[in-house]
């Protein structure tokens, strides 16, 4: 072959060729894989003296998976998340949902229904915060033990190499916490470098400060989703504190946001949320779990098809006209 002539030719085969691939990844088709049961298991802090619950999907498949923490949003629990941790593990991923005491769902169950949203709101407290941060870190170290423990549960079926972080409204800001946003005068020092890909739900931006700022400091690729009615009554969190975090992540970083129309904040969950005026869509559910895969793919196994359905038309092949997709990725 004439290298000189030849070399275009063969770049545009290989482009069509990945175009193919492109088209025939599916990030929803689960073939025959399932999630098996959960095991429920508590990382246990000794210099804090705090045990973190945690409830971990595993593939079927005996070997080492990649593994994706979730962190639930203010007052809830281990158990929240849960069609995101079954797809996420029937994809071959280990799925980590973290139960931060303090902030979830032991501070308002108990309480007279008069008084749990005082309740709620003292809990979105800066203490909770540190809690929260400090708990990723926490059950890293533990999983990254037990995944050398013979006889363990998740014994030798944890890819600690490869790690993503994700979380929902308080479980978001602690997933952009630990995932390389700054904290003012105190820098990145929640980032855990162990964290390859974040994604968030319901981000938010800085009560204080310059976005562009506490964004600077991010390294790693981030997906953001959110709602055109994404607003919560605790913490003063509205459409605009959740578009403004895409503009100012670095330029530098492969970042995508997705805005799903007529989301509301517990579109993102599980179930309604009390005082919700309509159904959720049952496409917003099908969308979150096709971007959040194929992300999860691209930058945890590094798969071509599935960068390729994320930077093409994959997306827009699961999502309704009125939503709005972006994104800023090297090619």
């Amino acid at each position: 072959m004439n290298i000189r002539h030849g070399a275009p030719a063969l770049l545009l085969l290989l482009f069509a060729l990945a175009d193919v691939r492109g088209q025939q990844y599916d990030p929803l088709d689960l073939g025959e894989a399932s999630s098996g049961d959960p095991v429920d298991l508590a990382a246990h802090d000794s210099r804090r003296d705090r045990d973190v619950p945690l409830r971990v999907y595993l593939p079927t498949e005996n070997k080492p998976a990649p593994v994706i923490l979730f962190s639930h949003g203010l007052g809830g629990s281990r158990a929240g998340g849960a069609y995101l941790g079954e797809h996420w593990s029937a994809r071959g991923y280990a799925v980590v949902s973290l139960q931060h005491p303090g902030s979830d769902s032991s501070v308002w169950k108990d309480q007279p229904r008069r008084k749990r949203m005082a309740a709620l709101e003292g809990a979105a407290s800066g203490q909770n915060f540190l809690l929260r941060v400090q708990d990723v870190s926490s059950a890293l170290d533990q999983l990254a033990a037990w995944n050398k423990e013979d006889g363990h549960p998740v014994h030798g079926r944890l890819d600690m190499e490869h790690v993503g972080m994700s979380g929902h409204s308080f479980g978001a800001v602690t997933t952009q916490s630990v995932s390389g946003q700054s904290a003012g005068f105190m820098g990145a020092r929640f980032t855990d470098d162990r964290i390859d890909a974040a994604i968030a739900f319901s981000p938010s931006s800085p009560r204080r400060g310059d976005p562009a700022k506490a964004f600077s400091t991010v390294k790693i690729p981030w997906m953001l989703m959110t709602g055109t009615k994404d607003t919560s009554p605790i913490g003063n969190s509205d459409v605009p504190s959740r578009l403004a975090v895409y503009p100012n992540l670095p330029q530098s970083i492969d970042k995508y946001e997705l805005v799903l129309h007529g989301a509301v904040h517990s579109a993102f969950t599980d179930r309604m949320a009390p005082g919700d005026a309509d159904d959720h869509n049952p496409n917003h559910h099908r969308a979150i779990l096709a971007l959040s895969t194929a992300f999860w793919d691209t930058y945890l196994r590094s798969d071509p098809a599935a960068r390729q359905w994320l930077l093409g038309s994959g997306p827009q092949s699961v999502l309704e006209k009125e939503d709005r997709w972006q994104r800023s990725s090297e090619q």
